[in-house]
């Protein structure tokens, strides 16, 4: 695992980078995390695991006042929900146009830059995991899957411009004490919701806890290649919408009140064969992870 480094985190108060900026620094990294840090609790959050905070904001940075000496970025600042789907331009200049100028302002020392995209980038392929070769489409999340497509673009094309060992991460579905899309669906369960999910049932994900995002998150940066490495990330096990609400159902004793609609995101099932053989498997099982999750994020709940 890397230590002794300089290190620059992107979006490190966010679900995904904090947990990996946290790690870096703890094993002996100086990580430098930036951020917008618009919530003062961010702030402290980061200061009280060791990182550097820098506030900024991606959208329109030119980071010529970057720390000298960056040797690795994990790059997971972007524009979501209503930023990112509200103003394609503001999307594209976000998720995309920046993330060229930042590999361009770290080209000369940079060993290796992990660019966060997401399974949303692909077109959807019905009952079958996405492959890293499949065509590119745009989700139901619009705006965002399109400019994660065209930062995907930037980066391979910067990382060959500028000899910067790349890895673009495919993030499928994240879940762990820091939320993610399972909890987002969890939590609607709980309040008595309806949960709507897509008709072309089974609802399959691989979704990854914390603990496995930062070890493959970690290594996705020590395999950094040029031209530019493309790999899902996500869990090693797939389980269904479905099949993770009705557990955390039993776990809460509530019953998921699930609909079927047409405009509900297409599932996110990643084949994780590459995944395996690059970045290695993981060993959090989902029922572990989901029970975990839940004892963090709501113990009151818990009956089971």
């Amino acid at each position: 695992m890397l230590s002794g480094q300089r290190i620059l985190v992107t979006g490190a108060a966010g679900r995904v980078a904090f947990p990996i900026a946290r790690e870096l620094a703890a094993r002996g990294n100086t990580v430098f995390g930036l951020a917008r840090f618009r919530d003062p609790a961010d702030l402290d959050k980061v200061l009280d695991v060791g990182v550097h905070p820098i506030v900024g904001d991606l959208h329109s940075a030119d980071f010529a006042d970057l720390p000298d000496g960056i040797a690795y970025v994990f790059h997971a600042g972007a524009a979501l929900g209503r930023e990112a789907s509200d103003d394609w331009e503001f999307a594209l200049e976000v998720n995309a146009l920046s993330t060229g100028r930042l590999v361009r302002a770290v080209a000369s020392t940079c060993r290796g830059f992990v660019y966060c995209s997401t399974g949303s980038t692909y077109a959807y392929q019905g009952q079958r995991p996405l492959r890293e070769d499949d065509p590119p489409g745009i989700h139901t999340t619009g705006n965002y899957s399109f400019s994660k497509v065209a930062g995907e673009a930037v980066v391979r094309h910067t990382s060959v411009e500028h000899a910067v060992p790349a890895t673009i991460i495919r993030i499928c579905s994240t879940y762990g004490p820091e939320g993610g899309a399972p909890w987002d669906r969890i939590e609607r369960m709980l309040a008595g919701e309806e949960i709507a999910l897509h008709p072309d049932v089974p609802n399959n994900y691989n979704p990854i806890h914390e603990d496995d995002g930062v070890r493959l998150g970690i290594r996705a940066l020590e395999v950094a290649t040029v031209p530019a490495l493309v790999v899902n990330w996500s869990g090693s096990e797939t389980v269904s919408a479905e099949e993770y609400l009705a557990y955390a159902g039993e776990l809460c004793g509530v019953e998921p009140k699930i609909v079927y609609r047409d405009d509900a995101w297409t599932p996110l099932w990643p084949d994780v064969t590459k995944m395996h053989e690059v970045l290695g498997r993981c060993e959090v099982p989902w029922r572990d992870g989901f029970r975990r999750m839940l004892e963090a994020r709501c113990p009151e709940r818990l009956v089971g």
